[in-house]
This record gives C-alpha cells, sequence and structure tokens, in this order.
C-alpha cells in the first residue's frame, strides 16, 4: 500500500493462516486495510522500549492486531505498585521480571506473533544494534536519558519514533521521523531540563488510565504507519487534558540546527546520555543509608529527620519523629530547623531530598545528608509496616 514503511516485497512472503484469517477478519473487510494490510502488519517488526505504563497498551494492542514480531526492553521487575496502570501484569506477577509477564501475556494474547525479550537497559552500547533490527520503535520509557537515546538512535537508523510521556493528568505523543519529513526529539526539546527538577510518576503520580490512552495512540500511529493510512502525527504534538476530556494539536517544525537530525549535525553516534541529562551527579550529596538512621535512632543520637514531601504523601505513610517541611517550603523556614544538630532529610526515593540538603548546604547547613532510597527504602528494609505507595 502507499506510504506503508514495510517492502512490499516482505509482505507478499508472509502468508496467513485459516485461524489468522478469522482472527483479524474485523480488519480484512475494511478496505483501508484488507490482506494487503494485515500482511503488511505480519512482516512488521515493533520495538517497544519499556513494559511498564505505555508500553503495556501499545504492545497489548499490537499484538492482538497482528503485528508479527513484537520485541520488547526492560530490566525491572512487577511490583504491586505498578499494577494502577501497567496492564501487561496481574497480581501473580508481583516479583516476576516483566519481560517473562509480558511474554506470557501477549503469547495469551496471540499466539500467532513472535515475541522477542531483551532484558537489559537500554544503553548507549547496545541501543543501534537492537533498534537496526525493528521496523518501528514505541518509546514508553519514563526518563530523559532514554528519550534522547532513543530518538537519536532512530534518527541515525532511519526508523519512526513514537513518542509518548504522561504527567499527573496529562499525556502527550508524536511521531519523530526525520527521514519521512519530521522533527526529532531534540528539535523540540533541545536540551534536558535541570536534574531532578521534573518529577517521575513515582515522585508526582499518574492516573491509572492515562497511560492506556497515549500507549493506544503510540499503538495506532505505529499501525498506520505500517499499513499505510491515514494522515501520521508527523509534525503534530497532540495533548490530552483528561481532567477536561480534550486534545490540543501542536504543530512542530523540524529545527535546521538540530545536531542530529539539521544541515549540519554533530553528533553521529550515541553518546553518554546520563551525562548529558546530568543524572551523575559529579558531587553527590552526603547520604545515609537507612540502616545507620536505624542505628541512630535506637542509639538515641540527637539529629532531627527532615521529611520534605507533600502532606497528602505524609497521611500516607511517615518515618516515626520526622518534621515534615515539603520542599517548596523549606527555603521559607529555615529557622524551623536546628543547625547545632546533625539533619537527615528524607522524601519518597531519595531525588527530592537530595535537592533539600544541597539547598541547606547553600543556606550555610552544615552538618546535612540525604537518607539514601527514602521512606521507600525504609519500608522495604526497616519496618515493613510503614506503606508504600
Amino acid at each position: 500500500m502507499k506510504g506503508s514503511i514495510i517492502d512490499d516485497r516482505r509482505a507478499a512472503a508472509v502468508h496467513m493462516s485459516t485461524e489468522e484469517l478469522q482472527r483479524y477478519s474485523r480488519h480484512l473487510i475494511m478496505p483501508e486495510v484488507t490482506a494487503e494490510g494485515q500482511h503488511r502488519l505480519k512482516a512488521a517488526r515493533v520495538l517497544c522500549i519499556g513494559a511498564g505504563g505505555l508500553g503495556s497498551p501499545a504492545a497489548v494492542y499490537l499484538a492482538a492486531a497482528g503485528v508479527g514480531t513484537i520485541g520488547i526492553v526492560d530490566f525491572d521487575h512487577v511490583d504491586l505498585s505498578n499494577l494502577q496502570r501497567q496492564i501487561l501484569h496481574g497480581t501473580k506477577d508481583i516479583g516476576r521480571g516483566k519481560l517473562e509477564s509480558a511474554r506470557d501475556r501477549l503469547r495469551d494474547m496471540n499466539p500467532e506473533i513472535g515475541i522477542e525479550l531483551h532484558n537489559c537497559r537500554f544503553s548507549s552500547e547496545d541501543a543501534s544494534q537492537i533498534v537496526s533490527e525493528y521496523d518501528v520503535v514505541v518509546d514508553g520509557s519514563d526518563n530523559f536519558a532514554t528519550r534522547y537515546l532513543s530518538n537519536d538512535v532512530c534518527v541515525f537508523e532511519r526508523k519512526p519514533n513514537m513518542y509518548g510521556s504522561v504527567f499527573r493528568f496529562e499525556g502527550q505523543t508524536t511521531v519523530f521521523a526525520p527521514h519521512l519529513g519530521g522533527p526529532c526529539y531534540r528539535c523540540l526539546f533541545p536540551e534536558p531540563p535541570p536534574p531532578d527538577s521534573v518529577p517521575n510518576c513515582a515522585q508526582a503520580g499518574v492516573l491509572g488510565v492515562l497511560p492506556g490512552i497515549i500507549g493506544m495512540l503510540q499503538a495506532i500511529e505505529t499501525i498506520k504507519l505500517i499499513v499505510g493510512i491515514g494522515e501520521p502525527l508527523i509534525g503534530r504534538l497532540l495533548h490530552f487534558d483528561a481532567l477536561k476530556v480534550r486534545f490540543r494539536e501542536l504543530n512542530l517544525r523540524r529545527d535546521p540546527r538540530c545536531p542530529v537530525c539539521g544541515e549540519n549535525p554533530t553528533i553521529f553516534s550515541p553518546i553518554d546520555y546520563d551525562q548529558f541529562c546530568g543524572s551523575r551527579e559529579e558531587q553527590p550529596v552526603p547520604a545515609m543509608s537507612v540502616h545507620e538512621l536505624k542505628r541512630k535512632m535506637d542509639g538515641r543520637e540527637p539529629f532531627e529527620l527532615i521529611d520534605v514531601r507533600e502532606p497528602f504523601e505524609y497521611e500516607i505513610a511517615r518515618i516515626d519523629g520526622a518534621k515534615l517541611i515539603p520542599l517548596r517550603e523549606i527555603g521559607e523556614r529555615l529557622d524551623e530547623i536546628q543547625r547545632e544538630q546533625p539533619i537527615v532529610v528524607h522524601c519518597h526515593s531519595g531525588q527530592r531530598s537530595a535537592q533539600a540538603v544541597r539547598l541547606l548546604q547553600q543556606r550555610g547547613f552544615n552538618n546535612v545528608c540525604n537518607l539514601e532510597g527514602g521512606i521507600d527504602a525504609w519500608s522495604d528494609h526497616i519496618d515493613p509496616s510503614v506503606p508504600k505507595y
């Protein structure tokens, strides 16, 4: 079909069984799809980066649609808190690797397709080799380093990159494909935000159904490119507000000065994306483990424990004796903190409290440290009765 990213010869080389003809019958009777389009779907190879909130619905619907080979990159394990949105996994899968859980779910959805598992962190060392084996990349990552990496590798390998992101009640998606005439991720975001300035889902939360909406849109765009129908979201960013149930469309332009896809590119291979995004601090803040904190408590050593989370988080779970001073207020409430005592700062996982430690150091607090892993680690290793969220 005109406009498909799948070569005619590849599509013609695949055959469908009687069972597949029945399975995909609602596609086959559509004049925009027909058997030709379904052959293209079966011939296609799609890589999903992540088996989480976005990767789950995308992979499920791509499998149901008959995409012949689905690859998944992930190295995480299923956690109870994942189940609110990551529909590839169930309660029985808690503690299992996400790849194993995803494989079983997708095989149950459609045993006719191939599933390739990449049990690794998507990194500069292996990204190009992995992406080169697929036709389309669905980026379901939740961090900036991976987004820049997937973007750059897709530009180098001339593969469409189905971008999606979610935050609380809002999500957005587009198709980055400079080789098809559109911009890339760097055209939209030339520089990453300052480290720790944008909270992830574990810190900010997300409405469970929202990744389902964005992930399905990523799947729709993938299917359209494979079959060769419709108008893809190339050069257009679709923003969704769940509270207002409102979609907005923004036009995107390719940046001629883009270092990856511009007229005079300066980046031709993957770089150190952790360093680029500032994930590695040159001067890490002083830190304390939850075991060290417990020893201090048991020994009744003098110190002050500051909780920089939000009040609603404090209501969910707390460490006994902690004083709540949200991060956004700490600069105005320094007089409530005892300078003469050692200070331990904690949050949910350690990122916001690291920011607080730096701020306190700048304001002259010398004996201050960050609790590694935050209250999450406290619940895991010290007091399981403290709820996890």
